[in-house]
């Protein structure tokens, strides 16, 4: 039994996503708050603009959830792969320079896992 295939990860990003999109899109100072971050209008617009791509992201996982082992798909787990990286890098250093508060560890938390998922869906390549 295959622990973790493309299939169900793309449902759980598709998910986790379009989570993360409502709660940026209609209570952004849910998670703001917990980061430390005021909400200002041009956080504001930052935060609601990103809500919108993950969306996107969100649609295209799950639309490709059926996908069979491609290059198109190999694209989709390195892209995911480098976002969370970068985004999980980008969280340590704002919490290390005192831009964020210790509760954006549970989202760089959140993007390593999500990291290691598709490092092994992409090396299981099935």
């Amino acid at each position: 039994m295959k622990l973790l295939s493309f299939h169900r990860l793309s449902v759980i990003t598709s998910v986790l996503f379009i989570s993360l999109a409502i709660i940026l899109m209609f209570t952004p100072t849910l998670m703001l708050t917990g980061w430390g971050v005021e909400l200002t209008t041009s956080v504001g617009l930052v935060v609601k603009r990103i809500a919108a791509l993950y969306t996107g992201l969100a649609v295209m996982f799950y639309f490709v959830r059926n996908a069979e082992h491609s290059t198109t798909r190999t694209a989709l787990i390195y892209g995911t792969i480098t976002g969370c990286t970068l985004l999980a890098c980008l969280g340590i250093y704002e919490f290390v320079i005192g831009h964020a508060t210790s509760g954006i560890l549970s989202a760089v938390f959140i993007e390593v896992a999500l990291m290691l998922a598709f490092i092994y869906v992409g090396v299981r390549r099935k």
